[in-house]
């Protein structure tokens, strides 16, 4: 039987990539993981993601929630570094 961790683990994003995805469209982190699966192998999908995770960085700084800003940088940062495409293309 296929369980949550199988299914967060069948994608390219990490658990705190999928995490942010979750947050950012309020959606558990399996639907997440579906979402965040698709919009990687869509044409301006990567950057799509990125762009999540930039604004829930803005409004964790907006809400002076510095522990949460920094996670979601890291999550940004090791997405970045893993897929250099989000940048591709972005203005």
């Amino acid at each position: 039987m296929i369980n949550e961790n199988d299914i967060l683990d069948m994608t390219c994003l990490s658990r705190e990539q999928i995490a942010a995805i979750a947050q950012h469209e309020h959606v558990d982190k399996v639907t997440a993981a579906e979402m965040g699966e698709y919009l990687m192998h869509i044409h301006h999908g990567p950057q799509k993601v990125q762009q999540m995770i930039c604004e829930d960085i803005a409004e964790a700084l907006h809400m002076d929630d510095l522990p949460k800003a920094r996670g979601l940088y890291k999550a940004l940062k090791g997405f970045l570094a893993e897929h250099p495409e989000a940048l591709r293309g972005n203005s």
